[in-house]
């Protein structure tokens, strides 16, 4: 099922009417029955927020490990005892060989987001901590998308599965007003601050491909004038939260992430996801645009294409089955030319929120000393 489906409602909501039907009134440490992996500690932390939610008043202990923080507080929880462990593949690695984590009672086992776990290179990871896990448990398989390695790791996990496969590409991606921009390498961040002008533009998600270019694109943002943060790996953990949760409330409006900080972030009425650079797997497109359009709310996915990127459009709109509508009449058009350039445009104006007014007049600053773009293949 794509992003914004409601895959961890569908997986917890289950397990804790399970568990509270199977509970246990004694005291005294509980065994991990439910095992929750995922690839990132912010998709980590929202499943626990969402078991926190659902499991409020059912007495269910759950606890979540990642890495990137002291396992001292993780460490204590498991000692207390938990009925359901969300975890990252390292951390939980650490402390199973620390002899923190026992699994021999392990019931349901959830792998989450297992084509982002592949994308990562946690794969390993992933199929040493199941080759430590009983023999006779459940075992449900959570993926947006289904890569020919993840269907060979879903066979080899999986006995004779039930499977459910909900909204296809196409349909997720409807309900989601996309528009592309040609812009010349250079121009990208004239073009980011321009469109930011528009007040329509009530919050924006900024994907950039690398860490460097996040850090840059908000420094840029906050030079002239616009609240603006980064989120990406090599930010601590508390500055990662601190940076969703001002953006969350409202107090960012401009969020620039990479796609694996960004994996798990769910905010709702996201208005605008930018692909300030174009990713260069189809599939990540989806994921990134997904962030907008959730629980079937409309939202804006708008994407800067230099010249270099031209194949990755292509790559796009084949597993869309769609062209993506292209925005005229902005300040900094492409010098170059190409077959992607001439689909047919869509006016800025014409298309509800692709893009502000071409009457807009463009704006102007000074570029001298702006670092240059470099080539990130």
């Amino acid at each position: 099922a794509q992003t914004g489906t409601g895959k961890t409602a569908a997986f917890a909501i289950p397990l804790l009417q399970m568990l509270y039907e199977d509970r246990d009134a004694a005291d005294g440490p509980k065994p991990i029955s439910t095992l929750i992996l995922t690839p990132t500690r912010e998709l980590a932390i929202q499943i626990g927020e969402s078991f926190t939610a659902y499991g409020k008043h059912t007495g269910i202990r759950h606890t979540v490990i990642y890495g990137g923080v002291s396992q001292k507080s993780q460490t204590d929880a498991l000692r207390r005892g938990v009925n359901i462990l969300i975890a990252t593949p390292g951390r939980l690695l650490d402390l199973m060989n620390q002899g923190h984590v026992k699994l021999n009672g392990l019931k349901q086992f959830v792998l989450d987001e297992a084509d982002r776990m592949l994308d990562m290179g946690f794969i390993h990871d992933v199929k040493k901590i199941i080759s430590k896990l009983p023999q006779r448990r459940q075992s449900l398989f959570f993926s947006a998308t289904m890569p020919p390695e993840i269907s060979r790791l879903a066979d080899s996990i999986l006995v004779n599965p039930e499977k459910v496969a909900v909204t296809p590409v196409s349909s997720t991606v409807d309900i989601i007003e996309q528009g592309l921009y040609f812009v010349d390498k250079k121009n990208k961040e004239r073009l980011l601050i321009h469109l930011l002008e528009d007040a329509s533009i009530i919050t924006a998600l900024v994907f950039t491909r690398t860490k460097h270019g996040a850090d840059r694109v908000t420094k840029n943002l906050v030079r002239a004038g616009i609240k603006a943060e980064a989120i990406h790996g090599n930010k601590s953990q508390g500055a990662r939260q601190s940076a969703l949760g001002n953006f969350k409330a409202k107090r960012t409006r401009v969020l620039v992430a990479t796609d694996i900080a960004a994996r798990g972030i769910d905010v709702e009425q996201l208005s605008h996801v930018i692909n300030f650079e174009i990713p260069n797997i189809p599939e990540t497109y989806v994921h990134r645009i997904g962030r907008t359009g959730r629980a079937g709310l409309g939202g804006t996915a708008l994407s800067f294409c230099d010249g270099d990127e031209k194949v990755f459009v292509a790559d796009i709109q084949k597993l869309l089955s769609k062209k993506i509508p292209v925005c005229e009449g902005h300040p900094y058009p492409m010098t170059e030319t190409g077959p992607a350039a001439r689909q047919e445009p869509v006016r800025n104006g014409s298309a509800g929120r692709t893009g502000p007014s071409v009457a807009r007049k463009p704006f102007e600053r000074k570029q001298a000393g702006r670092p240059q773009y470099k080539k990130r293949y």
